[in-house]
């Protein structure tokens, strides 16, 4: 049977905390999973809930999938009910997709005491649901809730609502692991089991896991090599308590380490890209330590790893990362050797190779700021300053010379609470001085700074501070502590980020607006004709 790769994004990975999908959303979140090539799309529960009812109306003449068949949810009909009365059956047929999925009861505790009704009437509501739908010309899941609870409970009755569903026309029985509770060895033995007292081909079961004991996407691939052909998951997990299988992994594995082409062709590359858009839309930041998609899924600090990196980079990789869109990237820590830094430079559009003095000098400086701590692992564009000092014609001059600077913070008598800053500067062999107020001493001196610049290097209008972080270092304590700033700016189409390091935090912000400017004039284009280097770890 053809293998189905089933997402539930828009159904239950809605049921994630804090998410909160628009029609809009849902529809654009559709498109992005028909680009990764999945089978089937749940888009909702029609008639349950409004807005998918929405939904499925809108998707009939927006939606013009490639890939993906567009899948409405729903539950069998109520007991006592003819299934021709019954409401919520006929909703799905109204949403108009060619495909449904029912969610049944598959547990004999639930029947009796959260249904409230025989076992008997659960298997005839199964079966008289899954009959008057394919008799409707729907193809038809049952998601069979509590399986594997059920199954250990009372696996003969389990086995027996998987064989009225598949009797009665249903395309696969989902197993689901509903309280998520299952482990991998465990999956595999229920399986087993269950197939030799249905005597159901495994290729007609599926599997749909929760991640309560962080095993969804292992429990997916358990049920997979025990022969079902149809998995379940979310983008990045999305889900109700710790959340669903992560599609993004399963996929990956399954092609990747199985040898499975679960996916169209050119489909698995645009993992990163689809799972960052989603994440965006959901209003939830990418995690970046998500397997496969995650920024750091392929980044290297130990300088152990760099060296054999360098040599060849599947040494320390699982998998090419371009293959789902991603990328390799090598982290500059204290922890970084030679290796490392060349590599990281390497990654910037800089040689070392060539200038092994240059590349012993930034190795030991960059030693010596971690020591001190600065980080260059999120501060890339650091990290490049520094370089560039080093190498005999590439070091750009910082675009002004400092010779002081002053902050007041003043609390007025209503109850305001304004920062005004002062620069004092050389730019060009001119003097400038500038003044400028803000929300805070940093604003303040970031829009001083700007202002004595502005006249010089217009680029300045096109730079925005985006993000600003301070932390305190470890075993730093109090008001005296030192403190490190990190900056992202953006602007012209791109975004970077620099770092600060001072018991002051007004000076480990300095560090890091300077550079930040220095930066972003230099990648605009800018002659920086200044006579001085500024105070930055460069």
């Amino acid at each position: 049977m053809t293998f189905q790769v089933y997402d539930t994004t828009l159904r239950d990975g809605a049921q994630r905390e804090g998410l909160s999908y628009s029609v809009v959303d849902k529809l654009a979140v559709a498109r992005l999973l028909d680009d990764l090539g999945v089978g089937f799309i749940e888009g909702g529960w029609p008639g349950a809930v409004p807005k998918d009812t929405e939904f499925f109306r809108r998707a009939r003449t927006e939606l013009a999938l490639r890939h993906a068949v567009l899948v409405a949810f729903g539950a069998t009909r109520k007991a006592g009910r003819a299934v021709e009365d019954d409401p919520q059956v006929r909703a799905l047929l109204d949403a108009g997709t060619s495909a449904v999925a029912l969610v049944a009861k598959a547990d004999l505790r639930h029947v009796e005491r959260a249904l409230r009704t025989t076992a008997e009437e659960n298997l005839a509501m199964v079966r008289d649901t899954v009959a008057y739908l394919v008799a409707q010309g729907r193809r038809v899941f049952v998601d069979g809730e509590h399986t594997f609870d059920g199954f250990r409970h009372d696996p003969g009755y389990t086995a027996a609502v998987v064989q009225a569903a598949l009797a009665a026309g249903a395309e696969r029985f989902v197993l689901c692991d509903t309280n998520g509770g299952m482990l991998p060895s465990q999956v595999t033995a229920a399986i087993e089991d269950l197939v030799a007292r249905t005597g159901t081909a495994p290729e007609r079961l599926g599997m749909h896991a929760q991640n309560d004991t962080a095993c969804a996407v292992a429990n997916t691939i358990a049920a997979v090599e025990a022969g079902v052909r149809h998995v379940q998951g979310t983008a990045n997990g999305y889900g109700e308590r710790p959340g669903n299988a992560d599609l993004f992994a399963i996929v990956a594995n399954l092609q990747l380490k199985l040898g499975m082409p679960v996916l169209p062709e050119g489909c698995l590359e645009q993992m990163v890209r689809v799972s960052h858009a989603i994440a965006e839309i959901a209003n939830i930041a990418p995690d970046t330590h998500q397997a496969y998609v995650g920024a750091a899924s392929f980044a290297h600090k130990a300088g152990l790893h760099a060296s054999a990196i360098k040599v060849d980079p599947l040494l320390y990789n699982h998998v090419d990362p371009a293959v789902v869109g991603n990328d390799m990237r090598i982290l500059v820590t204290e922890m970084a050797g030679r290796a490392s830094i060349e590599l990281k430079s390497r990654e910037l559009g800089l040689d070392l190779a060539g200038h092994p003095d240059a590349l012993s000098r930034v190795t030991g400086r960059v030693k010596e700021l971690e020591a001190g701590g600065w980080s260059f692992e999120a501060a890339d564009a650091s990290f490049e300053l520094l370089v560039r000092s080093e190498l005999p014609d590439a070091a750009p001059a910082r675009p002004f010379a400092l010779e002081s600077y002053r902050v007041l913070v003043e609390h007025r008598e209503d109850g305001a609470v304004v920062s005004e800053a002062t620069v004092k500067i050389r730019v060009r062999g001119e003097r400038v001085i500038a003044t400028a107020e803000g929300n805070g001493p940093v604003n303040a001196l970031d829009e001083a700074l700007r202002v004595g610049l502005a006249r010089h290097y217009p680029e300045l209008r096109e730079f925005e501070l985006a993000d600003y972080k301070v932390r305190i270092l470890e075993g730093s304590h109090g008001t005296g502590a030192v403190t490190r700033v990190l900056v992202e700016t953006a602007g012209a189409g791109r975004d970077w980020t620099t770092v600060g390091v001072h018991p002051n935090v007004v000076e480990a912000s300095w560090h890091a607006l300077v550079d930040a400017l220095t930066y972003g004039l230099d990648k605009a284009g800018a002659a920086l004709n200044a006579s001085g280097r500024g105070r930055g770890p460069a």
